[in-house]
């Protein structure tokens, strides 16, 4: 995420980042994670400082104890997210700079993903990337930024996409986490379809991605809000969960995709649940807010 510190964008890609596990529970995300969608989805559009309370009784709601939430707002304030300000003995925390370029750029890519690229034409960028074995914390953020980016790891040190445009996001990545100079970068044609096709398979398990897309329709399906408090809950673990994919899915072209692929229903299901229940979750953060303001 250009703009973004390194430490913000691997605290953001550590709580997004998926695990392959099956029928994963909707409500099993951490309290910073959880905190962190809030943040995104009510926080940074109202542009207001937030009391702590309001986010106890979010978080409440999802289940999470008032210890957890009060530490991922430590958390929070120490990755360089959050301001805090004390009223007395009560305080409100307001997003820094840093922390509305992250959940901006984070926003932009959460909602503008999801359908398959229709129009290809079959030019791949491919990075070759040099880092130590030894070095561990850089090989791990090096393949955060990469993956966000939507590319995949066909062989150590070989990242591909068949998103070109993306190179000049690819670059600033690098440079930023200073492997510019260690890497090189290549457009151009790989075989025919059959063989793009072998790549794809290679680079990105595709199995576990349709896995967790029909996880997520199964979820998503269960829940059946009554309420604006319910509502709020159940709003905010669609889009915690939807914000995982931008990193597990690459957003390939159709033809590289299996037949059926549910990540287009998956898309369509986030989408109209989002708009029908965004509404009720204004209504109690606006509730939640306001309780705390008078």
């Amino acid at each position: 995420m250009p703009g973004a510190s390194d430490a913000a964008v691997r605290a953001y890609a550590q709580s997004a980042e998926p695990e392959f596990r099956r029928r994963r529970e909707l409500g099993a995300a951490s309290a910073r994670s959880l905190l962190l969608t809030v943040l995104g989805e009510f926080v940074l559009p109202g542009g207001q400082p937030v009391w702590t309370a309001t986010f106890l009784k979010a978080l409440g709601l999802l289940g999470v104890e008032e210890k957890a939430i009060r530490q991922a707002l430590a958390r929070s304030a120490g990755e360089g997210w959050l301001a805090g300000e004390r009223h007395g003995r009560r305080t409100t925390w307001r997003l820094t700079p840093s922390g509305r370029r992250l959940l901006t750029n984070g926003t932009e890519r959460i909602y503008g993903f999801g359908q398959p690229m229709h129009h290809w034409d079959r030019q791949w960028l491919m990075v070759l990337a040099t880092v130590p074995e030894t070095n561990r914390k850089f090989r791990h953020l090096l393949r955060t930024r990469l993956a966000w980016n939507g590319l995949g790891n066909l062989s150590p040190g070989v990242w591909v996409s068949p998103h070109p445009e993306r190179e000049p996001d690819v670059r600033q990545v690098l440079a930023e986490i200073g492997a510019a100079d260690t890497s090189t970068l290549f457009i151009g044609h790989l075989g025919d379809l059959t063989e793009a096709r072998r790549v794809a398979l290679q680079a990105w398990n595709l199995n576990e991605i349709e896995l967790a897309y029909e996880d997520f329709l199964g979820e998503v399906h269960s829940l059946r809000p009554s309420d604006d408090p319910e509502t709020f809950a159940a709003h905010t673990k669609l889009v915690q969960e939807w914000r995982r994919f931008p990193f597990l899915d690459p957003g390939l072209p159709t033809e590289l995709l299996p037949h059926n692929w549910s990540g287009s229903q998956a898309s369509t299901l986030f989408h109209q649940r989002h708009d029908t229940w965004r509404p009720a979750a204004d209504r109690q953060w606006k509730a939640m807010t306001g309780d705390e303001a008078e």
